[in-house]
């Protein structure tokens, strides 16, 4: 399918705020790709598709993630806000064709993040972060410094939900406190 297929499907199939938050995170993902040099078409197509099932109840997501064989942890069980990112990855690849592990990847970790991401996985996951229709505070620092500083951004994109979640006593993904500690230890 071409991104101009995925735009219409997802634009059908979510709601207005959701498809235009999907189609802000692809634009966002193709100048972010563009500025670190992942590939153009993949983050476009990633950030088009991240949130393809975030509408779904939890028990259709449930059953698209057994069907596709993936085996949730506790935390992900108790955390229906997660489910999004395993069951679109799943719909990226059962629903639009997608069989490019790069851009499952970070369909898959574009929530949790994860410790040593490729260069796609964090352009969308920042992507997510800083797309043009977010307005909570801060985020206009973050979009400036995403740019100058890409591991640097995701770190203090990383600290603010481990933070906010800490805040309100809700668990934390390991892979999101893991990808956190990663991208410390890589900047020595």
């Amino acid at each position: 399918m071409t991104f101009e297929q995925y735009r219409q499907e997802i634009e059908c199939t979510l709601s207005p705020y959701r498809a235009h938050h999907s189609v802000c995170v692809a634009q966002e993902a193709v100048r972010l790709a563009r500025r670190y040099g992942a590939d153009v078409q993949k983050a476009q197509t990633a950030g088009i598709l991240h949130d393809s099932t975030k509408e779904l109840p939890p028990e259709e997501q449930l059953q698209m993630i057994e069907e596709f064989g993936i085996i949730l942890s506790q935390v992900e069980k108790r955390s229906p806000k997660l489910l999004h990112a395993i069951s679109g990855m799943a719909a990226a690849q059962t629903r639009f064709g997608v069989s490019d592990g790069e851009i499952l990847g970070a369909i898959r970790y574009h929530t949790t993040a994860r410790a040593g991401m490729t260069l796609l996985e964090k352009v969308v996951c920042l992507a997510d972060y800083i797309s043009a229709d977010r307005s909570y505070d801060g985020v206009e620092k973050l979009r400036e410094s995403a740019y100058r500083d890409l591991d640097g951004t995701l770190i203090e994109c990383l600290a603010f939900t481990i933070g906010e979640l800490s805040q309100k006593q809700s668990l934390i993904h390991p892979d999101t406190v893991e990808a956190y500690n990663s991208l410390i230890l890589s900047r020595g």
